[in-house]
């Protein structure tokens, strides 16, 4: 099993970039940040951008690799992502990875967009994803689309190929994951279940996925699937944030991997609100955890 930080962009640049430094000098085989206007995790708090912050992380490492987690259609058009995500390939030397998610609505509503029901945000990162995936295939792209259109869209300038991570929960967004993701992120799921109730949510969705990657012509071996293990309130509520010992750690990543699950991301721990522990924890598991978890 891969393990991965996300590190959220709430603290100023002099001292991220020591962070980012210590994930990949730690052993950490990538990582991420949000991609949000704003954060309804930290409503109050400091918040930048994740493009020039990865662009920034990709200045002081070399080997990790590093992503967004997730981009969505709230504030960004497939084509401005897009050729963002070629500038990231570039100066990271073809490190970077794009994660892709429908989203919630907080960030279009500071746009003053209008709000959407689910459906109508899964539908939306359809198209998303689809204006996506033909703007990695071709040049002079031209789209029509309910949300978003392209005409005549330039495609060259970057690397030949940024890989797509698809998010995605629900039967439907797993099957597009299986069919235009080259990995599934998912968080399981969520409201207020306990920790067996998430790991049987997570293995059902493993079974569907699998399913959609064989109707899709795909070998379910070939494509690797991320958990995001602190983002639902079964361990963030009850104070079970992956790394709030390293036993549970230990444990937790171990019944993911049974599950099939190839990579699993935690956050780095903060002092307060919102994945909060120890960075003595975070050390000792990159020194005594991740070398058992890759033997």
């Amino acid at each position: 099993m891969r393990i991965g930080l996300a590190l959220l962009p709430d603290v100023p640049w002099a001292e991220a970039r020591h962070r980012w430094r210590a994930t990949e000098e730690m052993g950490f085989d990538h990582a991420w940040t949000y991609d949000h206007l704003v954060w309804g995790g930290l409503p109050d708090a400091r918040w930048g951008g994740a493009t020039p912050l990865l662009a920034a992380a990709a200045g002081v490492t070399s080997t990790i690799t590093l992503g967004t987690l997730v981009s969505s259609p709230n504030f960004r058009h497939p084509y401005q992502l897009f050729r963002d995500a070629q500038m990231l390939e570039d100066v990271s030397d073809g490190r970077f990875v794009l994660g892709l998610g429908a989203g919630g609505d907080v960030d279009s509503r500071v746009l003053g967009g209008e709000p959407m029901g689910l459906r109508e945000r899964v539908d939306r990162f359809h198209e998303f994803v689809e204006v996506l995936t033909r703007l990695r295939e071709g040049d002079r792209v031209t789209t029509r689309g309910r949300w978003f259109s392209t005409e005549e869209a330039r495609t060259v300038g970057g690397l030949d190929r940024t890989p797509y991570l698809v998010a995605a929960n629900g039967p439907r967004s797993l099957r597009l994951a299986a069919r235009a993701g080259d990995a599934w992120v998912t968080t399981g799921p969520g409201g207020g279940v306990d920790l067996e109730e998430w790991l049987a949510g997570l293995a059902r969705s493993a079974e569907t996925f699998t399913a959609a990657l064989h109707d899709a012509g795909r070998d379910p071996a070939m494509v690797r699937r991320y958990v995001i293990t602190d983002a639902s309130p079964h361990l963030s509520d009850a104070g079970r944030y992956a790394l709030s010992s390293v036993g549970f750690f230990t444990d937790l990543a171990g019944r993911l991997g049974e599950l099939g699950f190839t990579d699993l991301v935690t956050h780095w721990p903060r002092e307060d609100t919102t994945y909060v522990g120890s960075v003595d924890v975070l050390e000792a598991v990159a020194r005594d955890v991740l070398p058992r978890l890759r033997g």
